[in-house]
């Protein structure tokens, strides 16, 4: 199981994203995602759902919740 920033880039990547990409549809900056990508912060709550619409994915998919 890896951690939240691998799983996110391995979604972003899966749905043929960048970074700038995802960061122009929340309105915040690249260096954001980078930041979450690389485990050194997490997105607030308000971003979650966001970015479940944006890569097409479930909040479980995001966060690699084994049911």
């Amino acid at each position: 199981m890896g951690n939240f920033g691998e799983n996110l880039k391995l979604l972003r990547k899966k749905a043929n994203l960048t970074q700038e990409e995802i960061a122009n549809k929340l309105n915040i900056s690249h260096q954001s995602i980078s930041k979450w990508e690389n485990n050194i912060s997490l997105p607030t709550i308000e971003y979650c759902l966001p970015l479940t619409e944006i890569l097409k994915c479930s909040l479980d998919d995001l966060f690699n919740v084994k049911k």
